[in-house]
């Protein structure tokens, strides 16, 4: 298996478009690494470029201990799984798993026995005689994976490989994925725009926009302590309450109204200074009584999320969601106050970076 490094990669398309902007970047070998971001952010065109489709203006792409950056695609020894996984439509399961074996010159019974133990090892027995057409999308969804996997490569590259699933069985595909590159321990890279997915499956993530990284970190650090507010809006099933504040007598001043604010973060500014106060709905706490240091508002909207709801509260102007179990959401029009959990509160500077 092997390690990818990227050094000062930059990808520029005709008419001056900059996917990727110098670039720096080392995974792991062994390791699950997403990309992830909105539309447009370079991540394609970076997984593109690692797999030798696409070629960098400049900067270098290392794979294990070979420099590929100018070596052709066959010769990289990755997988690649696509979006719409790219099966041949004439041909069966055995041979679409066997097609690279083919090209690389393997002997017809070899790679039809090798397709085969994949196909069984990834649940297609039964499948192997049938067309692409004939199969439900999780089936062709692991097809697709089946080739990659009969390769045997030194890396997987996944293009949103999940994202033509229904959500049912997104769930069972990304528990799938999850155990078999656990299994094989070959080192992926993920594409993803579904932080959801990115935050199940990876080891770690770098959250891209606009050609470059803007933070790299474990699931639990991106989630936990965004580094600025564009990843502090994209992070999250529910959008993290980001709202103007000004830092008054050691306590920030949010919405005409005092709330307590990290230590830490309150000793690296100034009196005066305007801040962004950042604090997920999932760390408010609802109450109908007056707390010292908590927001107050009225309720102006409650959405059903299943097993909670999420309130949104009109604060002098301002929005500020917070999550409630099921069965305890107070109805619209409540003066209700809102509390953010000791810890989970985080200052932002103006320019949207972390205090």
């Amino acid at each position: 298996m092997a390690g990818i490094a990227l050094q000062a990669l930059t990808k520029v398309f005709p008419g001056g478009v900059r996917a990727v902007d110098r670039l720096d970047l080392e995974i792991a070998d062994g390791e699950f690494f997403a990309l992830l971001g909105p539309s447009g952010c370079g991540k394609t065109t970076l997984l593109r470029t690692i797999a030798g489709l696409e070629e960098p203006t400049s900067g270098e792409v290392t794979i294990g201990e070979r420099r590929v950056t100018r070596m052709p695609p066959g010769k990289r020894d990755v997988a690649m799984v696509f979006q719409d996984y790219a099966l041949f439509p004439h041909m069966n399961v055995v041979d679409n798993i066997a097609y690279p074996l083919r090209i690389k010159g393997m002997s017809r019974s070899d790679r039809e026995r090798r397709a085969d133990d994949v196909g069984d090892h990834l649940g297609l027995e039964g499948l192997m005689e049938r067309r692409p057409a004939a199969l439900s999308g999780g089936q062709q969804q692991r097809v697709a994976l089946a080739r990659a996997v009969a390769c045997r490569p030194q890396v997987f590259l996944f293009d949103e490989p999940l994202s033509n699933l229904d959500a049912r069985l997104r769930l069972e595909a990304r528990t799938f994925l999850k155990r078999l590159q656990r299994e094989l321990g070959v080192t992926t890279v993920f594409v993803t725009h579904d932080q959801s997915e990115a935050l199940a499956l990876a080891d770690r993530i770098a959250v891209m926009e606009a050609g470059r990284i803007r933070q790299l970190g474990t699931p639990r650090e991106v989630f936990g302590r965004p580094a600025n507010t564009f990843v502090a809006n994209f992070i999250g099933s529910t959008p993290m309450n980001l709202l103007p504040a000004t830092v008054r007598d050691g306590r920030v001043e949010v919405a005409g109204q005092r709330v307590a604010a990290p230590a830490d973060a309150l000793a690296r500014l100034a009196d005066g200074d305007e801040v962004v106060y950042g604090v997920r709905p999932e760390y408010m706490s609802l109450t109908r009584s007056a707390v010292d240091g908590a927001l107050s508002g009225t309720v102006s909207i409650v959405e059903n999320l299943g097993s909670s709801a999420l309130v949104s509260v009109e604060c002098n102007g301002h929005i500020v969601g917070a999550t409630v179990p099921e069965g305890s959401e107070p109805d619209p029009g409540t003066t209700v106050w809102l509390a953010a959990t000791d810890g989970r509160v985080l200052l932002y500077h103006a320019n949207g970076e972390l205090a």
